[in-house]
């Protein structure tokens, strides 16, 4: 069962999509799935569209702290249409998160380096376009900005400089900091960020988006009126075989700290799963399979095509993953299933079928825009209207539903403490 902490978590999640579902509901537009949507409590003056540069002044839109609007600098944006950082700087600047502003965007190597190559050259005419249009800063280094107001850091860069970039924002005097998923390349140095943001007073979240996505939380209300029930989340990716090869040298850290990495995340936040918790791991060895591939460097990898397993925790709680990269034909998709006496009784699904066309209609409106940015749309919205939300308010502690860094240590020690032992179980 769900310990009080977690129900209290859900109930706070699902009350809020609740209330704001009829709070904020917009007459259906065609292709758009309401049911997929993820909503947030909106005051009438935060659902009110920012401004646009045309009846506002620019100097309203740059560096600078307010009481209804949370600055946000953006750390690591990457190639429009292509990058994470990129999909996040869109939302804000375009008004879909009522309580934030983007002020700033840290972007070193198309500012630097590679600001003459093809893809630097697309960034930085987008970034002209963006500071004409809404005074946002470009920098090539954190060095070059100064707090003025409540403000977020969210960096979404390379894993592999977050350890460095979170001490700098850190030390720049941020409000909080959203880091995107894993967080470190290694446990040690996500606990080391941890306890350096901790001896600052500092808040980090995670941007873990299933915690807030509705087909999980549908399932967890489940879940908890289903004493004795079991929890099953199905995860597929759209890699062909003969692409794993590079797939598994692009995710050289491996599937679980990777792509299972969101399931570990609702493990840990949901059902107490950490590794001092674990009471048994049961391999689904018929579904499974470990493969060791040359990827185009000519370098061996060994990771999961596929793999399935079933964790039990001393609390007593079972839930089973199923995660297979070569899963389905049209762009991936995610199942929550709840099951008691070895029969399922619910079941969701993401993209549902309304979600489905409206991915469809927009990626073929614009094809060379990564086709998951439209899929989890409402997830990263509600991600960062929650944490500007809550860093505005003053409160302690983190959003409820969303993610923080203990999680994701949780997550990446799970992932750790698992990888050797399926590998070792399944390779008999």
């Amino acid at each position: 069962s769900l310990s009080p902490t977690m129900m209290r978590s859900l109930l706070v999640l699902v009350a809020t999509t609740t209330a704001a579902a009829s709070a904020v509901e917009q007459p259906q537009q065609t292709g758009v799935s309401t049911i997929s949507r993820s909503k947030i409590i909106l005051s009438t003056q935060q659902s009110q569209p920012l401004r646009s540069s045309a009846d506002s002044p620019v100097s309203v839109l740059c560096l600078r702290g307010g009481a209804t609007k949370c600055d946000v600098w953006l750390i690591g944006c990457g190639v429009p249409k292509r990058g994470m950082g990129w999909y996040h700087a869109k939302q804000i600047l375009e008004g879909d998160v009522p309580t934030a502003t983007l002020t700033a965007v840290v972007e070193p190597w198309f500012l630097g380096g590679g600001k003459e190559s093809p893809p630097g050259q697309t960034f930085n005419s987008w970034a002209d376009e963006m500071k004409s249009k809404y005074g946002t800063a470009f920098c090539q280094s954190v060095d070059e900005l100064e707090v003025t107001g409540p403000t977020l850091a969210l960096i979404s860069g390379r894993t592999a400089d977050n350890p460095r970039l979170l001490k700098e924002v850190i030390d720049k005097g941020v409000s909080a900091v959203y880091l995107e998923k894993p967080g470190a390349p290694t446990v040690s140095e996500l606990e080391e960020m941890r306890e350096y943001a901790k001896k600052k007073g500092v808040p980090v979240y995670m941007g873990y988006n299933k915690n807030v996505t509705p087909y999980v939380r549908k399932a967890l209300e489940v879940a908890m009126k289903t004493p004795g029930s079991t929890t099953t989340y199905v995860h597929n990716n759209a890699y062909k075989v003969d692409e794993l090869p590079e797939c598994f040298e692009r995710n050289a850290e491996g599937m679980l700290k990777n792509m299972a990495i969101h399931e570990l995340a609702l493990l840990a936040t949901y059902w107490g799963v950490t590794v001092d918790n674990i009471k048994s791991v049961k391999p689904d060895a018929e579904f499974s399979q470990v493969l060791t591939l040359t990827g185009p460097s000519g370098k061996k990898f060994t990771d999961f095509h596929k793999v399935g397993f079933t964790i039990e925790t001393k609390d007593g709680n079972v839930i089973t993953l199923y995660i297979d990269r070569c899963g389905s034909d049209s762009g991936g998709n995610s199942i929550a299933i709840v099951s008691k006496d070895g029969k399922e009784i619910f079941r969701a699904e993401t993209p549902d079928e309304q979600l489905q066309k409206h991915v469809k209609k927009a990626a073929k409106a614009d094809p060379e825009m990564m086709p998951y940015f439209f899929l989890q749309s409402d997830d990263y919205k509600t991600l960062k209207q929650l944490a500007t939300e809550h860093v505005l308010s003053g409160g302690e502690g983190a959003p409820e539903g969303m993610a923080t860094i203990d999680i994701a240590v949780d997550a990446l020690k799970v992932a750790e403490y698992l990888t050797p032992l399926l590998q070792k179980a399944l390779s008999k």
